[in-house]
């Protein structure tokens, strides 16, 4: 029974981790209904930019905002300097349809490359920001630390906060409207452009988090986070793409099933079985677990 809890503690404390980042492809989803595969990239430059903060500071707690705020930046950069240009050019054929989820792959490699050139291969780590011992009770001592801990209360924060956003401001309704029916968004007055950046800002910081959360615990590279995107994106559409609860819902989902794999099975298979939790979830409802049945047009 203390195996069984522990496995469970252990997913939900990774299953965090990647409901931050399918959070950060849901937001880019339903603000401009592009799956954003850089989104790794953008994470592992931001988490290079709270790196070098911590190396000249020792202070993960200044490094963590500074972090964020880098993220939330690139997000609006790429969106303004790549995506705007070929959403805008969308509907001039399929090829044109899919360019900016094409982009997004080959931005990935170019920051990836950039970030290499810039900070090298080696692989690098920051201190813990608490203690990765797990806590004690009585002579047991359980695989569930502070950093753990951490980790869900920060994710719960940021996806509460998220949730708010889009469901009780004029922003979030704004961000709705630019995604589905930008034509009809325009005419109520929305500027649709600055709203879809303002989405792509919010996704970057988001996973921006997601990496200056996740590398204290591992290892910093070039490609560190692109499991990390990889397992996003599968916990993105177990939740159906479309609700931020659904990718806080996925990556759990995701994030416990591997610790079991990991624990009663293999290590060998934790990343095909994401695959085979994904394949699973869609045979039973195609749309995700918390999809809409409906389509919408973008």
């Amino acid at each position: 029974m203390e195996r069984f809890i522990n496995t469970i503690l252990i997913g939900i404390s990774g299953g965090s981790i990647y409901g931050l980042m399918a959070l950060a492809l849901v937001l880019v989803w339903r603000s401009t209904r592009v799956v954003n595969f850089a989104q790794a990239g953008q994470a592992i430059l931001s988490t290079y930019i709270g790196y070098v903060v911590i190396s000249h500071t020792n202070n993960y707690w200044l490094a963590f905002p500074v972090a964020v705020i880098s993220g939330a930046l690139i997000g609006a950069l790429v969106d303004i300097l790549l995506i705007r240009i070929m959403v805008k050019r969308a509907h001039q054929g399929p090829v044109a349809a899919i360019a900016p989820v094409i982009a997004t792959l080959g931005l990935l490699g170019l920051i990836r490359a950039v970030v290499g050139l810039i900070w090298g291969g080696d692989l690098r780590q920051f201190k813990l920001p608490v203690t990765n011992h797990g806590f004690t009770f009585g002579h047991t001592t359980i695989p569930f630390a502070p950093i753990n801990l951490l980790i869900v209360v920060i994710t719960f924060l940021v996806m509460l906060i998220f949730a708010l956003i889009f469901q009780r401001t004029n922003l979030g309704l704004a961000l709705r409207a630019s995604a589905y029916q930008p034509e009809i968004a325009r005419l109520s007055g929305i500027r649709v452009d600055l709203t879809r950046t303002i989405g792509w800002a919010f996704a970057g910081s988001a996973g921006a988090i997601a990496g200056i959360l996740v590398t204290p615990t591992n290892y910093l590279a070039p490609n560190s986070l692109d499991l990390l995107l990889v397992s996003g994106f599968v916990a993105a559409v177990i939740g159906g793409l479309e609700s931020l609860v659904g990718a806080a819902v996925g990556g759990l989902i995701l994030g416990i099933g591997l610790a079991f794999v990991l624990e009663y099975v293999s290590s060998s298979l934790a990343f095909p079985a994401a695959f085979m939790v994904l394949i699973a979830v869609l045979l039973v409802k195609p749309a995700g677990l918390i999809g809409s049945k409906r389509s919408r047009n973008a």
